[in-house]
């Protein structure tokens, strides 16, 4: 396993370089964010996202979020309100999943059946910087094998538990591992799927609009 040791304030391009590449020739790439360490791949390519459900032996309807680098690259991939706009501004980067609907850009694979998608923007500046120099968004799941009771906290864990499964990964120190809050946003219809890192406050507060 590869480990590339990027600083989150000045990252060095070179390093930057060798993660786009391996996104892009299919590669699956273990990163931080602001919750937890992440597993993530391109989401235009097919067979590392089939590679990313046998490792965790997901079952086919269950859904992938991705990350995206900003409010920009957001709009894509998902339909956002105003309502939405202004939360998203406000709260973003931040340890929040926007379950929205879905664009025409999104792979039918990342979908729900009721076309909607979760989207992140993580409040770590390496893995933002990567799937901006990339040009699209990577996947978004815990970074862990199927029987794993915990998400990965550092690197020494990943190599541990991956081995020879993953062929590289960024160091981004240890993370105790966290679950991002999930919010479904529709048209003005808002709804907490899920509490966690997040403050949920400036979604029962009409005053943060």
């Amino acid at each position: 396993m590869r480990i590339l040791n990027i600083h989150p304030e000045t990252p060095q391009q070179r390093l930057v370089d060798m993660a786009l590449a391996h996104l892009r020739q299919g590669g699956l790439l273990a990163y931080p964010t602001d919750t937890c360490y992440g597993l993530g791949c391109s989401i235009y390519e097919k067979k590392a996202i089939d590679a990313i459900y046998r490792l965790k032996r997901m079952k086919p309807d269950k859904q992938l979020s991705f990350i995206c680098n900003d409010l920009t690259h957001i709009s894509e991939y998902g339909q956002v309100s105003n309502r939405a706009y202004k939360l998203m501004r406000k709260l973003l980067p931040g340890p929040y999943t926007f379950v929205l609907p879905a664009t025409k850009e999104v792979p039918k694979l990342l979908q729900s059946k009721r076309k909607h998608v979760g989207i992140r923007v993580p409040d770590h500046p390496v893995i933002l910087e990567i799937v901006r120099q990339l040009g699209n968004p990577i996947i978004s799941t815990t970074c862990q094998l199927a029987d794993d009771e915990m998400p990965c906290c550092d690197i020494y864990d990943i190599k541990d538990r991956f081995g020879n499964l993953l062929d590289m990964a960024i160091d981004g120190d240890y993370i105790y591992p966290e679950v991002s809050t999930v919010v479904s946003i529709h048209n003005d219809d808002i709804e907490i799927l899920r509490e966690g890192k997040g403050d949920i406050s400036p979604f029962l507060s009409h005053s943060s609009l």
